[in-house]
């Protein structure tokens, strides 16, 4: 991922950028409509359509300044509506759902129009001046402002049937299941995985540091291009000490360099790794699943106790998992001209498997649904890899399963169906890869 697409990814995260378009946007109309009425339109449409158009100055004002105060009234409505909607999310769900809702597209534009129809209003006010027959009236564009005045209200209905669906459990989980797979389809392409790395590296003497961290966070993205590239120019292997998602504290080695590095090559490294207060899933695949995890967890809390929302995000996970159990989970841009420049911690299927499932299980070791799901789910996932590897990292999880139901599940009936269940999903790992 480049600087210029990162520094997209993160513009369009905010919560104002889509509203500050929309608002310039609607700037640039009302000069644009004022101006051509005052050239080409203003006697043409009286002469026309004089109902339409024929409003006086003092009646266009009075107009104009009422659909500008209702305007910047809704848009504060719409504003605290948001906030509601966040606290709710924060508390029902997780926190780490937060950022879903401020990267809404339909909430950044629903915020983004109010505001700019109270700008187009207040711009084509300023042009009316004068009184009477010397009056001058943009009719055209006044009526375009009392037409933008009515779409407001339509769009304040269209927002708050939005927000009532945007909380629900389905929206947020399917929203973080989309943005993860996306991040998937762009880090890991199509293509098969492997069990291990068979490229070879220098042990651990071999290596000298270059790079240390100059500040404290989340290691969110890695320019593996821009390593690579700088790497073969200067004819050294580069390793990234920390994973992506890892937290870093100041003076912690990022990179180092076999041979050792020649001089100046850790200014020219800096900016490679980005650091920031937060995880974001621009390359930690990781994160999307501990925010479903996170969900699942609240769901199975006792003061929530809500199955359906945590079989959901088992569902979510594995349809996440499916993506990633098939493909090779080694980042691009690592490798040039049939060398591997760059030794990188990749995530791992087995790590992310356990992720997605151990703490789930701890949770809902009672809960006989839970369980359920959690071995269809592995079931599903046998069915989309051939990886030996992987495979066993299935079969680990099952055996846990079934070690679950037996030591928790107290009602015989439930506890036979799921060791049943584990038992038959074992033999049919095992016996595929035995």
């Amino acid at each position: 991922m480049g600087r210029l697409s990162r520094l997209w990814y993160r513009v369009t995260s905010t919560f104002w950028f889509a509203p500050a378009l929309i608002v310039a946007g609607a700037v640039l109309l009302a000069f644009g409509t004022v101006e051509a009425d005052a050239r080409y339109v203003t006697a043409g449409a009286l002469e026309a359509w004089p109902r339409l158009f024929g409003a006086g100055a003092s009646a266009s004002r009075s107009m104009l300044a009422a659909v500008a105060g209702s305007m910047i009234t809704v848009a504060g409505t719409v504003f605290s509506i948001t906030l509601v909607a966040l606290s709710l999310a924060s508390s029902q769900y997780s926190s780490r759902v937060l950022r879903n809702f401020m990267r809404d597209r339909t909430n950044q534009a629903v915020l983004g129009v109010f505001v700019g129809i109270f700008a187009y209003c207040l711009v084509v006010l300023r042009s009316i001046h004068g009184e009477a027959d010397e009056a001058f009236v943009p009719s055209v564009a006044v009526f375009l402002g009392l037409l933008l005045g009515f779409g407001g209200i339509g769009m304040l209905v269209f927002f708050i049937h939005h927000i009532a669906e945007s909380i629900q459990a389905s929206r947020i989980l399917e929203a973080v299941r989309r943005e993860t797979c996306g991040a998937i389809e762009r880090l890991f392409p199509d293509r098969a995985g492997a069990d291990d790395d068979p490229d070879s590296w220098p042990d651990g003497s071999g290596w000298h540091e270059v790079r240390r961290a100059d500040t404290t966070g989340y290691l969110q993205v890695v320019e593996f291009e821009r390593l690579c590239d700088l790497a073969s120019a200067h004819g050294v292997r580069l390793k990234v000490h920390v994973g992506l998602g890892d937290y870093i504290l100041p003076g912690q080695v990022l990179l180092s360099t076999c041979p050792a590095p020649p001089e100046g090559l850790g200014d020219e490294l800096a900016g490679a790794c980005t650091i920031g207060r937060q995880r974001t899933l621009e390359q930690d695949v990781g994160y999307g699943i501990r925010q479903l995890v996170d969900v699942a967890l609240k769901a199975l809390s006792p003061s929530v106790n809500d199955t359906t929302t945590a079989t959901m995000c088992i569902d979510s996970l594995t349809a996440i998992l499916a993506e990633l159990a098939h493909r090779d989970l080694r980042f691009e841009g690592c490798e040039r001209g049939g060398t591997r420049w760059i030794d990188a911690p990749h995530p791992r299927f087995e790590d992310l498997l356990d992720q997605a499932m151990d703490q789930i299980r701890h949770f809902g070791r009672g809960n006989v649904a839970v369980l359920h799901r959690l071995l269809w789910s592995l079931e599903s996932l046998g069915a989309r890899t051939s990886i030996r590897a992987r495979r066993l990292a299935l079969s680990r999880q099952a055996r846990r399963l079934h070690g679950v139901a037996g030591r928790e599940l107290d009602d015989p009936d439930d506890q036979r169906s799921v060791l049943e269940a584990a038992g038959a999903l074992l033999r049919t790992l095992d016996t595929d890869h035995g």
